[in-house]
């Protein structure tokens, strides 16, 4: 381990020497870049953008009703608010509030973001109701009357949970289940609830019962309830770590624990189980490998008499993203090199049956495909979602069992000109010969060049089994491309663009081969002529910050310019901060000397140590992160940029007091921190 970490003090998250610290910061930041003549542009352009009328308001439908939350200028926080199915799809919708979040603030003298609701049913008459203090992920949970438009007050009989991690899940009228900070013991060592508790309506949730529970060294619990009439199913699973969970099912009044490998991710819909293995699988004989979908009939699954048969088989290019259950169909969605592909499976008239698959056609053509179920309850309808970096969102609906095209109910409208632009995909040799895909989205003029004059912004994550994917971004596409900017995105190792295998090439002690992917994307766009060194940016946030903040180390002499946004960057003291004993998994224990030895040679805080004294060339860097983020502590952050400036480099640091992990609380603050950003990279790469 090294010496006694002397900026441990600035970990104190709201202690009144580390916000001076951050106030003064914030300052040099504001003077430096507010001021610019850009960032009133870029602000007002990205919370014009942000607040547009002429968005897409998503729907969530309830029988013959469309939920919607909803932000704009004059309700920053959102509405809550719904209309008629009908009303909604012909286009222009009168809308009922709900909930005014603003107003709610307001009255209660708190910083409400809302984290979503959940709608009981069948009746769908009440709702319970997530509400966070500045966007941390710590919570309270309020029952809604969706009638009288009304919360239900404790003294009435109202569920009520108070701010801590968790949550509330329906199981009837009168009884939830829930997650929370129950005091000594409750929680896990990562800060998330250890517990499953049943809570009865009029009594204190003190007293609820467990009915579900995980070890302290667990990650978290957590518990679903399915409504479908005749398959109620209750779902209770604990997280040993990030990557692994053990699952059980209510049966007869027992949880009952499937026989799945730790590392499968399980659901249960109707009378199916579906089974995602993270390993090769073998059941009954037959091999199924890492990132299959199987399925099997639940009842006889419990009793050993049914077998996994596969839905899905990956391949050396195709991977599965996520499937979506209807009420009698399931939506395949794969991956094919970095592009999204569906088709339908459709289960037998009997158990033990074979179910057909088949590709769901008409689609649009765009790279980025998303779906979710309108109604699985009630529906074979699903919601698509269709966009590229090009391509502003356009939302279909449409009917699995019909043979007619999606129907077109929203399309976005463009918010840059991007009628010279072009999307391009090529592929890096890595440092093993891996091939390392990534997109180029620009002008076809500024994509032709070979004399190393584009500005170019190249971003990653590489982490938790997360694929990065084609997106329109009107905020890149406003402060960026319209300005002759270069926009690349690489799909590294450690994420979920390939599978299983892709992530675990780029977990713990592999973590590196992340690092040498996105370098040898970062020299194919040197080596094409796209961009130089000088005019070569890079950002990341979370796992990403740590991407770029091992990048500014290693290979300094490669990029212009780095963002890092609430970054990891203290991996001897990340598992001791916050939510960071929960990716022990994907990273390994500095407690561990084992772990400890690969660890410190990508954790830029102590890689920073290596500076003193040196005249090491490093690019200016802007580290951002938000006071509230209770998942990644701003110390990280912190603790980089006063070491860093204690060699005296180029490093500008700004913290936002709200946010949460997302950085913002709502459009103004995230239309602040974007214009930030961009004033940033602007003056560093595009100008002399």
């Amino acid at each position: 381990m090294t010496d006694a970490d002397e900026f441990q003090w600035l970990e104190d998250v709201e202690g009144s020497d580390a916000l001076e610290w951050v106030r003064e910061r914030n300052e040099r930041a504001e003077a430096s870049l507010f001021t610019s003549a850009e960032f009133e542009w870029l602000r007002t352009s990205t919370l014009a953008v942000l607040e547009a009328d002429d968005r897409i308001a998503y729907p969530t439908r309830h029988r013959d009703v469309v939920h919607n939350f909803w932000t704009d200028a004059d309700h920053r926080r959102g509405l809550l608010r719904r209309t008629s199915w009908d009303d909604y799809r012909g286009g222009d919708p009168a809308w009922e509030t709900i909930l005014d979040v603003d107003a709610l603030g307001a009255d209660e003298g708190e910083s409400w973001v809302f984290h979503g609701a959940s709608v009981r049913r069948p009746d769908r008459r009440r709702a319970l109701i997530d509400l966070s203090p500045g966007g941390s992920d710590a919570s309270v949970t309020r029952e809604f009357d969706l009638v009288e438009n009304r919360f239900v007050p404790e003294e009435e009989g109202g569920f009520v949970r108070p701010l801590a991690k968790g949550g509330l899940t329906w199981i009837d009228d009168d009884t939830v289940y829930v997650t929370s900070d129950f005091g000594a013991g409750s929680l896990t060592r990562s800060g998330y609830p250890r517990t499953v508790r049943r809570w009865r309506r009029g009594t204190p949730i003190e007293a609820s019962e467990i009915v579900f529970e995980g070890e302290e060294s667990d990650v978290a619990v957590g518990v679903s309830v399915s409504t479908l009439p005749g398959f109620e199913h209750h779902v209770f699973e604990r997280a040993p770590d990030f990557f692994t969970s053990r699952t059980a099912v209510l049966r007869d009044g027992e949880t009952v624990e499937l026989a799945v490998p730790d590392d499968a991710e399980v659901r249960v819909h109707e009378r199916w189980i579906f089974v995602v293995p993270r390993s090769d699988l073998e059941d009954d004989g037959a091999v199924h490998p890492a990132g299959s979908l199987l399925v099997s009939d639940l009842d006889g699954f419990l009793d050993e008499r049914s077998s996994l048969s596969a839905l899905f088989v990956p391949s050396a290019t195709a991977s599965l993203v996520d499937f979506t259950c209807t009420r009698n169909l399931v939506v395949l969605d794969v991956l094919d090199d970095v592009r999204n592909v569906l088709s339908v499976a459709t289960p037998p008239s009997s158990v033990d049956g074979d179910w057909m698959v088949e590709p769901l056609t008409g689609l649009p053509d765009v790279w980025s495909l998303s779906v979710s179920a309108v109604d699985a309850d009630a529906r074979d309808d699903i919601w698509l979602i269709a966009n590229d970096f090009l391509t502003p969102e356009q939302l279909y609906v449409t009917s699995l069992t019909d043979d007619g095209p999606p129907e077109l109910l929203r399309q976005a409208p463009p918010r840059f000109d991007a009628a010279e632009m072009a999307i391009e995909q090529h592929f890096a040799p890595s440092a093993d010969g891996t091939r390392i895909p990534y997109f180029v989205v620009g002008t076809r003029e500024a994509l032709a060049s070979t004399d190393g004059s584009q500005p170019t912004l190249l971003s990653g994550y590489g982490g938790f089994e997360v694929p990065r994917v084609a997106a329109y971004s009107p905020v890149v596409g406003r402060s960026w491309l319209v300005e002759g900017g270069v926009y690349v995105l690489a799909n590294i190792r450690g994420g979920g663009e390939y599978g299983p295998a892709w992530h675990r090439a780029g977990r713990r002690d592999q973590r590196p081969r992340v690092y040498e992917d996105f370098e040898a994307v970062a020299r194919a766009l040197i080596e094409r002529g796209i961009t130089s060194p000088a005019r070569l940016g890079i950002t990341g946030g979370s796992n990403g910050g740590l991407l770029v903040g091992n990048m500014y180390l290693r290979t300094p002499e490669l990029f212009g310019a780095v963002v890092c946004q609430v970054p990891l960057l203290d991996m001897q003291r990340y598992h001791l901060l916050l939510a960071g004993a929960s990716w022990m998994a994907e990273y390994g224990d500095p407690d561990d000397p084992s772990d400890w030895s690969y660890l410190q040679g990508y954790s830029p805080y102590h890689l920073a140590d290596a500076l003193r004294g040196t005249d090491i060339d490093l690019p200016p860097i802007l580290l951002t992160t938000s006071t509230r983020d209770d998942r990644v502590h701003p110390g990280h952050a912190r603790k980089m940029a006063a070491k860093l400036e204690r060699e005296d480099r180029d490093v500008t640091y700004w913290e936002n007091i709200e946010g949460g992990h997302g950085g913002a609380a709502d459009a103004a603050q995230q239309a602040t921190m974007q214009a930030l950003i961009f004033t940033f990279l602007r003056d560093r790469l595009m100008k002399g």
